[in-house]
């Protein structure tokens, strides 16, 4: 719902009031989880067990925390452009139904701004509501803005994926043999591929399990072609 942005101060929407309890949505952490596990993968999959020693396996722990450490500051910056840009739509939006030429022409911003879905089954006299209701709440203010809890957002994110290295790294640090230490990596990895497609099932309402296994596969497919390409 692109009117919704993230207004607190104006109270657009139910998700707005939502979203601010929030620093980051759960299905956010879940997805940032699973980009930090690909990243990660791609560099431990590209070690060498017969040719690695101790001095290959201590590189690819640092390129594996320094790749995952950019990549988390790079998604908590993007975290918060996302909801600047939100939060400017939504003072569009909302501008649009106050100043539009005539009632009509607000509900069609109204209806074009909610999902197909919802709008589908909207009477006009729904959306002439939803257009007073608008029209009743104070003033959006003129610029956007980056708040707290947007600023928690993006530190969640860079945690997200920063933090996601080191259960898939822990073997290399612990373990001497590094076809073992290999093995145990993998493991870790794939079950945390599983258990972020499971959460992500239960969010699709769409069986947990074949999801996890898929998301599963999907994660080492696209490992797969990264190291191919020299990811």
């Amino acid at each position: 719902m692109a009117i919704e942005g993230d207004l607190e101060s104006t109270q657009i929407s139910h998700t707005a009031t939502r979203r601010s309890t929030r620093a980051l949505e759960p299905l956010e952490t879940i997805s940032e989880i699973w980009f930090g596990l690909l990243m990660v993968l791609s560099f431990t999959c590209s070690l060498s067990v017969n040719q690695a020693g101790r001095e290959e396996v201590r590189t690819l722990l640092i390129g594996a925390l320094g790749c995952n450490l950019a990549w988390g500051i790079i998604d908590g910056v993007m975290h918060l452009v996302r909801r600047f840009v939100e939060r400017g739509t939504a003072i569009a939006k909302i501008r649009a139904v106050r100043y539009a030429p005539n009632s009509d022409a607000a509900r069609r911003v109204i209806s074009d701004s909610l999902p197909p879905l919802l709008a589908s089954v909207l009477s006009s006299v729904d959306l002439e509501v939803m257009r007073q209701k608008l029209n009743q709440l104070p003033d959006p203010p003129r610029l956007p803005t980056v708040t707290k809890k947007d600023w928690l957002g993006a530190a969640a994110v860079f945690l997200a994926v920063f933090l996601t290295t080191f259960p898939v790294a822990i073997p290399f640090l612990f373990v001497t043999k590094v076809r073992l230490a290999m093995r145990l990596s993998n493991s870790i990895a794939v079950v945390m591929l599983f258990l972020a497609g499971y959460a992500f099932g239960v969010y699709a309402d769409y069986r947990p399990w074949r999801m996890g296994i898929w998301m599963a596969i999907i994660g080492g497919a696209l490992v797969g072609i990264a190291v191919v390409l020299g990811g």
